[in-house]
């Protein structure tokens, strides 16, 4: 394992902002994972940190492939979840709406820039996102269209779920979308949660990771199945567009309780959650599903604001 400071700041009042890389085997850029680049993606800084553990007992048993390196980067903004803020602490700037970078510019650019200088010449990159709006998902493969994407490699991955989506404005600065622009075939995994650990998610998601690395002969086995007896097939991948998939908003604000979880299979008129008046304590809705279907997203916050995203239905 090789442990390498990818960018490093200096700080008036602090030690040094630094950003690692942990490296395993050797030879071409093969494949690049990166965790938290938010504050608070705890699953996100787990997941990487349990790939970092892994990947060192692989390579000292001699797994990882002949020429092939792979690297991962735990952390990219280790100041603002050292004082639990989802943005860069100083500004409130996203470090993921700042890529390809400018290393003249603004601090968050300048972390972006000395990121993407060191991952875009993988061959293949992960990032371990976490969605703009508090939540949980089922755990699934994103892609945004480019003309790069590759959803044959994204079922490789081996989750249930590939979501496809055609790039908004502010995708186009994004770690995925540059990624793929600077031809990386990039993925973002959804690990289920962000700001809690959920063991099982993260379980999938590790799971999902070492399978792609393992059919892309990256390693000689599969790292967190030694004897492969349940290994899903690729076919039971189901790809599904996020302009298919039916949305849910909150039509009131107020106290949300949400009684349905992602996975979980619903019919047409299933309550899924309540909105409660929040100094009166009367119900002012319930919330029904439209239709019959998957529960794909849901709210997480016990507070709802009016036309707030409340849940993705996969119908």
């Amino acid at each position: 394992m090789k442990v390498q400071t990818i960018f490093n700041m200096p700080s008036p009042y602090r030690d040094n902002f630094r950003i690692k890389a942990y490296s395993f085997g050797s030879g071409a850029k093969t494949f690049c994972i990166v965790g938290s680049m938010r504050g608070d993606e705890m699953q996100q800084q787990y997941v990487a940190s349990r790939l970092v553990a892994m990947l060192k007992e692989a390579e000292e048993q001699n797994l990882i492939a002949s020429g092939v390196s792979i690297s991962v980067i735990p952390c990219v903004n280790p100041s603002s979840i050292n004082v639990e803020k989802r943005f860069w602490a100083l500004d409130n700037t996203d470090i993921n709406r700042m890529f390809p970078g400018y290393d003249q510019g603004e601090t968050t650019q300048r972390i972006a820039a000395g990121v993407f200088e060191y991952v875009k010449d993988f061959l293949y990159g992960v990032q371990l996102a976490s969605y703009y709006l508090p939540g949980n998902f089922l755990p699934h493969i994103r892609l945004i269209r480019t003309g790069f994407e590759d959803i044959d490699d994204a079922r490789l991955f081996g989750l249930p779920y590939v979501e496809v989506s055609d790039p908004k404005p502010f995708d186009t600065v994004l770690l995925n979308y540059n990624w793929q622009i600077w031809e990386t075939q990039a993925f973002s995994l959804y690990a289920g949660t962000t700001d809690v650990i959920d063991y099982t998610m993260a379980g999938k998601s590790i799971d999902a990771i070492c399978r792609f690395m393992w059919r892309k002969q990256m390693t000689t086995t599969h790292l967190t199945h030694r004897v492969m007896h349940d290994e899903p097939d690729t076919e039971e991948c189901m790809v599904i567009d996020q302009s298919n998939m039916t949305s849910i908003k909150a039509p009131h604000a107020g106290l949300l309780l949400v009684s349905c979880v992602p996975g979980q299979q619903i019919k047409r008129g299933d309550t899924l959650a309540h909105i409660y008046h929040p100094y009166e304590g009367r119900e002012i809705c319930a919330i029904e599903a439209p239709v019959d279907g998957t529960v794909f997203f849901a709210r997480n916050r016990s507070i709802a604001y009016q036309n707030t995203l409340l849940f993705r239905i996969i119908e």
